[in-house]
């Protein structure tokens, strides 16, 4: 009995040691009922493979996962991005909904509260008028955001026609677009500024218009680069070739494709508009008292800096907070810009 019955039969070729451990095992599961009934074997009647190691599991799709997901998670890896629409976020909502953040009003004041320190019913402390700094700098928001998103939207907007012209067309238009954005260029932003303010008179619009003309060359040369590496691709040769009009490759073809630099450059733009805004508030060029702005705040408070310092300190950094946040924006916009 050393051989198994199955090898000593005339006429078999002898089993191997897997054959003979297989061969017995299939009939043993086919036929055994408790075998049929077992959940590990009802996806396998005949029993094949019983015995042998469990299946690996199988690895998940990489299309499994939830794009949406993914971009959350990548973002909680970014504290300082977080923290940076935070801050944000905090000033938009300010500029939006005043008076949910503050019970104070920004104009009138008591003057029995004059030159409170920072405390718990003040957080920024209050004015030679008895008013509440943080409220004055709440109700501020809503005029120098609106005026600086206003300056980056006149920016982006000519400044983008005008290099997706220069950018496509090319030739004597791009020659005389490029060199009047190169002596724009040579003109610091905030003497130009001043000089548009000066044509146009004082006030928040005219800041916020000034703000924007001076800003157009830096949006007009990012867009003509962009245009430039785009316009020589084959799906832009294939709409040439189909006969499309070049107003209509410009805006449906080669803005889509070069938009993404460009809003990356809007975000850090929106931080400088509100360094330029508020600055030439401070020079007495915006609203006139007593409305509330940013950098009129700074200037009211210079004249107490040693009686009470809260009143240019603390709206200061809070204007530093909003300059790097955008700077932060601007930055993790353009890597993404930059990865796709």
């Amino acid at each position: 009995m050393s051989q198994p019955l199955l090898e000593t039969v005339p006429g078999l070729a002898p089993l191997s040691r897997t054959e003979r451990y297989i061969a017995p095992s299939a009939p043993e599961n086919r036929d055994n009922p408790e075998n049929r009934d077992n959940p590990e074997n009802r996806d396998n009647p005949a029993g094949q493979g019983h015995g042998t190691a469990e299946r690996a599991p199988q690895p998940v799709p990489e299309g499994v996962k939830s794009s949406s997901f993914a971009r959350f998670s990548g973002l909680l890896r970014l504290p300082s991005l977080i923290l940076a629409l935070a801050v944000l976020a905090t000033v938009i909502a300010w500029a939006i909904i005043p008076s949910v953040f503050t019970p104070y009003d920004a104009i009138n004041g008591t003057l029995l509260d004059r030159l409170q320190p920072p405390s718990a019913a003040h957080p920024f402390g209050t004015d030679n008028l008895g008013r509440d700094t943080l409220a004055r700098f709440i109700y501020g928001s809503q005029t120098t955001l609106l005026a600086s998103g206003l300056a980056v939207v006149i920016a982006l907007g000519t400044g983008a026609l005008l290099g997706l012209l220069a950018g496509y067309l090319r030739g004597i238009v791009d020659e005389a677009i490029m060199r009047f954005m190169d002596v724009i260029l040579a003109i610091p932003a905030l003497l130009l500024s001043l000089t548009i303010i000066t044509g146009l008179g004082f006030g928040t619009l005219n800041i916020a218009i000034a703000v924007g003309l001076a800003s157009t060359a830096a949006f007009a040369r990012i867009m003509r680069s962009q245009v430039l590496s785009v316009a020589t691709a084959g799906y832009i040769e294939a709409a040439k070739l189909s006969g499309a009009r070049w107003p209509s490759i410009i805006f449906r073809q080669v803005l889509p494709a070069a938009i993404t630099p460009v809003l990356a450059l809007a975000a850090i733009e929106f931080g400088a508009a509100v360094l330029a805004i508020s600055a030439l508030s401070f020079l007495g060029f915006g609203a006139p008292p007593p409305q509330p702005e940013w950098g009129a705040l700074i200037s009211e408070g210079r004249d107490y800096l040693q009686a009470a310092w809260w009143l240019t300190t603390l709206p200061g950094l809070v204007i530093v907070a909003v300059v790097l946040s955008t700077a932060r924006l601007s930055r993790w916009l353009q890597d993404r810009g930059d990865r796709s």
